[in-house]
């Protein structure tokens, strides 16, 4: 990791995860000890859960904020703000005759018989989208210069029209910015106050809807991520953590928060990123070569392919979906977003998510979620529609005494009573038997989500070991892996907080890319080492030479492939050329042809062509959060409840064991195992074990 100059002076580090219920902080100790603390979220300025999470550990172990090395930080700031249309009033600058690039969008549609559905309504209204007259050709050769006239009279209508940021995006900018650039120069000076996303370093590639849109996204959470950003750098200061604050990208690297504040479009999907990272971590340490990272938190569910310990990556990502998932995957019900991201699924299917009755008197499950506030009936902080946490506690799942040890009580009548009068009578069911059926129903949506990074990219789940964690995933792992044949299950100590432990494994890393059309047998080798240099200086420049001096950092670069002819690519990384250029060029179409093989089931002969370079600098070391053994440890149960498994088995006496009291030897369920911050449900026909770094290892009994 980076020296103490870089980081601070002390060795106290802390890993902070904002869910949409819940946030969670953990803290590592010098001594190397880790502890957790686990909170409701603040929906109306997270940063403060986020401060007194923080202040709270450090109060409760005696630390001085002075000591803190670091603080690394995992936010849904920039996702709310574009999933609840919150984001700054934005307008955007594009060349002449591509004002409704955002309108056309791509020609895909979510369902694809649905007369009524409707294209989400850009992030820019068409009032705010303006033109200036301008031409650069593909080459990156001026045909018809900037009028800086036509740029003036615009940007001062937008200006007065309240615009708060603004995207400039013009046509082949990725090949010569300079007319880009001239716009940027200009409203910098006039308007200081305006936030500015341009292009061409917001994603210098081809395409121009999914480089329009990541540009507009970037400007439109900008002043949110920024303004809370700068609100927790100073509830920091104010703490006595001058420390420097890192923000997880959506790739699974960390940077600082100011690089964060001034492109947010690469901190999306930093929450589950987190998640991800810490699978990774943990399938290395196990020596698991597949594994299916699966986070079930409050308010969504998230499944990501692990293969060979690190996770699969993709060069665009579609927000605010009814599936957020991997480009070749987009339904097109969202916004595109073309930068590197951990090749993840997400639905809205969480423990806080509501269920409802549809007109057609069918049950629902989300995406809208109860949230922190006022949160799921049983929290007793007036909610009203029953959720899935209702339903899991409703069916003997969850402790009625209360969650986090106590500490949150739960509220069953209250759950029971809204249960039946929302679900179970409408539906003519039994309080019991209904529960369980939406149990199912949310394990459904879940499913659909590990079937998305799987089964339809071309791998077979039955062959991973399922990596279950998150306040809720332990608690439906072991029916979800029965549905679809998995045989193996791990919950890794404090799951309720891993992705919070998943934030201190990440390394600093900073991705470059760019567009570099060509045909894979006609390169260069001179002309790829000048690509290549050129990108490895871009990260550097984007990382901070100031912050990789005193570590040690290692680069790679990556070619996104595809057959000519095909419209979408492959990311494959570059063979070490050692044994020559015509044996690397040989080994780098090779790859290639595993890898579209194992994606869509077939390889040719067709020729091969480059679309994108992408160089990856990334900090060597990597940090594993050391799990201590209990000091008393009491094997056996701590007590027993009824739950309810389905009609099948009915209610059940179940013994309930906190982790450190398993025995060492396989147990039957059912039974239940309660952490700090999450509940691990093992129904009948699962069989438990801890393993030597006391992960809870779930196997179904054949």
């Amino acid at each position: 990791m980076l020296g103490t100059k870089e980081l601070g002076v002390g060795v106290i580090r802390i890993g902070v995860d904002v869910g949409g219920t819940f946030t969670d902080v953990v803290v590592t100790t010098e001594d190397g000890e880790a502890h957790s603390f686990k909170l409701p979220s603040t929906p109306h300025d997270f940063s403060e859960a986020v401060l007194s999470g923080v202040h709270s550990v450090l109060h409760s172990q005696g630390i001085d904020g002075s000591t803190v090395r670091d603080v690394v930080h995992g936010s849904t700031v920039a996702t709310n703000a574009i999933l609840e249309r919150k984001g700054a009033r934005t307008g955007l600058i594009t060349t002449k005759g591509f004002r409704d690039v955002l309108e056309l969008r791509r020609l895909r549609m979510p369902r694809l018989y649905d007369m009524t559905w409707k294209k989400p309504e850009p992030l820019v209204e068409r009032v705010h989208r303006v033109e200036v007259d301008e031409r650069v050709d593909l080459a990156g050769d001026v045909v018809r210069p900037l009028d800086m006239e036509d740029v003036k009279r615009e940007v001062e209508a937008l200006v007065a029209q309240g615009i708060e940021s603004i995207a400039v995006c013009l046509l082949h900018s990725y090949a010569n910015p300079k007319h880009e650039s001239l716009i940027g120069d200009f409203i910098e000076r006039a308007h200081p106050g305006v936030r500015l996303s341009l292009s061409h370093r917001v994603l210098p590639v081809i395409r121009e809807y999914e480089r329009t849109s990541t540009t507009v996204l970037n400007a439109y959470v900008q002043p949110a991520v920024a303004s809370y950003l700068e609100a927790l750098r100073s509830g920091l200061d104010g703490s006595k953590i001058v420390s420097p604050l890192l923000i997880m990208q959506s790739n699974g690297g960390v940077m600082e928060s100011a690089a964060a504040a001034e492109r947010p479009a690469y901190v999306v999907e930093s929450g589950p990123a987190a998640g991800v990272i810490a699978s990774a971590a943990l399938a290395r340490r196990l020596g698991l070569d597949e594994v299916i990272a699966f986070d079930m938190g409050g308010t969504t569910a998230k499944a990501s392919l692990i293969e060979g310990g690190e996770p699969h990556f993709t060069a665009e990502f579609e927000v605010a979906s009814g599936i957020s998932a991997g480009s070749r995957l987009s339904s097109g019900g969202g916004y595109a977003l073309s930068v590197p991201f951990i090749d993840l699924a997400e639905v809205g299917a969480g423990g806080g998510s509501i269920i409802w009755i549809d007109p057609a008197g069918a049950p629902k499950i989300g995406p809208s979620s109860a949230g922190a506030d006022p949160g799921p009936v049983c929290y007793g902080k007036g909610g009203a529609s029953p959720t899935v946490t209702d339903v899991n506690l409703l069916l003997g799942y969850l402790n009625p005494g209360g969650l986090l040890h106590g500490a949150m009580p739960l509220d069953l009548t209250g759950a029971r009573v809204a249960f039946a009068r929302e679900v179970s009578k409408p539906l003519g069911m039994g309080i019991l038997e209904a529960a369980y059926g939406c149990h199912v129903l949310a394990n459904a949506s879940m499913i659909r989500a590990i079937k998305s990074v799987s089964v339809q990219r071309g791998r077979d789940p039955r062959d991973f070991t399922l990596v279950a964690f998150g306040g809720s995933g332990p608690v439906h792992a072991a029916s979800i892996a029965r549905e679809l044949g998995i045989r193996r299950i791990i919950v890794p100590p404090r799951p309720g907080v891993f992705s919070a432990v998943g934030l201190l494994q990440a390394r600093l890393e900073f991705h470059a890319k760019k567009t570099f059309l060509r045909r894979t047998r006609s390169i260069r080798m001179e002309e790829l080492d000048e690509q290549l240099a050129e990108l490895e200086l871009e990260a550097r420049r984007g990382l901070g030479e100031a912050t990789i001096q005193g570590g040690a950092f290692t680069f790679e670069a990556w070619a996104e492939m595809r057959y000519v002819g095909q419209g979408f690519e492959l990311p494959i990384k570059m063979p070490s050329r050692n044994a020559g250029w015509d044996e690397s060029t040989r080994l780098l179409e090779e790859d290639f042809a595993h890898q579209h093989e194992v994606t869509y089931g077939h390889r040719t002969n067709n020729p091969t062509e480059i679309v994108h370079l992408r160089v990856v600098l990334r900090e060597d070391a990597a940090i594993d959060i050391p799990i201590r053994e209990s000091d008393t440890i009491r094997l056996g149960p701590s007590s027993e409840r009824e739950a309810y498994f389905g009609p099948e088995y009915g209610l059940m006496a179940t013994p309930v064991y906190p982790r450190f009291g398993l025995p060492y030897q396989s147990v039957s369920g059912p039974l239940i195992i309660e952490d700090y911050d999450a509940t691990t449900v093992i129904p009948p026909g699962f069989a438990i074990e801890r393993d030597e770094f006391w992960n809870l290892v779930i196997k179904e009994m054949s």
